[in-house]
């Protein structure tokens, strides 16, 4: 790791000379790119100094402890010893971390679409308790949340849902939910009092900019409706909702948590875009699947990723082996164990893929 480094330490040296040479400072743009190049190494570049000096200072520290002559002077040198351990491990992490390509979508707007899965009533009840989970996550790291669209039944369930979180990184800490999540209780619909396994589905997908994904209104039927259920007497009057289907892909969105028809589009063809963009990684990714199964946050849907156990009190993600026995206060929004898990095991992973292929430069 120290010699990819070194490398990239020489990279921004040279950056350095570059930036100081009349001829390039007279040529606006390629300042322009030399100086965002050096933004993006200079937090590697000052840990790897740290680090450097704090192994010469380790090193003197021990050559103090070797020829100190009273016990003062020996108590004081374990001590720099100790701190400078730690130190340096900790530079070491902060420098690995650094090394790990940055996923370009992390600090995006998300949609969180929640469906039942096997079960009946008590998947479309377990779909309800996820969305309940997920608001309460994102109310604790101040996002903002909206129900754009719905399909409940009867017993307090949904069919599906799909939630938008607004708030700055958000896809970087939900984009670890999408998957099966599975439920183990006695559900409130059973007399016998028999445990039931139901399942729900989740997918996560990253607000779409206009320009990532283009769509051509000729490939789309819109058509739109009397929006339905709690809105007031505003909604009820005014055929507010839109109903938008993709035609080559059969996509079909529906959006009605919006006063205003226009409102209700964007956000429609917003949700489209995501799905269609979802599709197209699902596709380059195809060809690698085999070697990303090992590896956390492959988005496959047909993996059970996470267990929730009411009997026992138990919640287990089985991608990484991290159980919690506090239930109640996972389902009440405590994600955070789960997440910073994952996201370890993530880094781990892409690091070490990083290495494999020489890839050692920040992103």
């Amino acid at each position: 790791m120290l010699e990819k480094i070194a490398k990239i330490v020489a990279r921004y040296n040279e950056i350095e000379r570059r930036m100081a040479d009349p001829e390039v400072l007279a040529d606006y743009q390629k300042i322009a790119e030399l100086a965002q190049e050096r933004s993006d190494l200079e937090p590697l570049v000052e840990a790897y100094r740290r680090h450097e000096t704090a192994v010469r200072e380790l090193a003197e520290a021990r050559e103090l402890l070797e020829t100190a002559d009273d016990e003062d002077m020996t108590v004081m040198a374990r001590e720099e010893i100790e701190r400078l351990e730690a130190l340096q491990q900790q530079l070491e992490k902060q420098m690995r971390s650094f090394l790990v390509p940055k996923d370009p979508r992390d600090e995006k707007n998300v949609f969180i679409e929640i469906r039942a899965g096997a079960g009946g009533d008590e998947a479309g009840i377990f779909a309800a308790d996820l969305l309940r989970l997920y608001m309460r996550y994102a109310e604790t790291r101040g996002w903002k949340t909206e129900i754009v669209d719905e399909n409940s039944t009867g017993v307090g369930g949904y069919k599906e849902v799909i939630l938008a979180v607004k708030g700055k990184g958000a896809y970087s800490r939900f984009k670890y939910e999408s998957g099966v999540h599975r439920v183990q209780r006695v559900p409130v619909t059973e007399s016998q009092g028999r445990i039931h396994t139901s399942t729900a589905t989740v997918a996560v997908m990253p607000e779409v900019q206009d320009v990532d994904i283009d769509l051509d209104e000729r490939e789309l039927e819109i058509t739109s409706t009397f929006s339905s259920g709690p809105g007031g007497q505003h909604m009820q009057k005014n055929a507010t909702a839109i109903r938008i289907v993709h035609k080559p892909t059969g996509i079909t969105v529906k959006v009605q948590s919006e006063r205003s028809q226009t409102q209700n589009k964007r956000l429609a063809m917003g949700i489209i875009q995501a799905r269609l963009q979802e599709m197209e990684e699902e596709k380059q990714h195809a060809a690698v699947a085999a070697d990303r199964r090992a590896q956390v946050g492959t988005g496959d849907r047909s993996e059970k990723i996470r267990t929730y156990n009411y009997p026992q009190g138990r919640v287990t993600d089985h991608r990484v082996g991290f159980t919690s026995y506090n239930l109640p206060v996972v389902m009440g929004g405590d994600l955070d164990p789960f997440i910073d898990a994952l996201t370890i095991a993530d880094e781990a992973a892409r690091l070490a893929a990083a290495s494999e292929n020489g890839t050692g430069k920040q992103k």
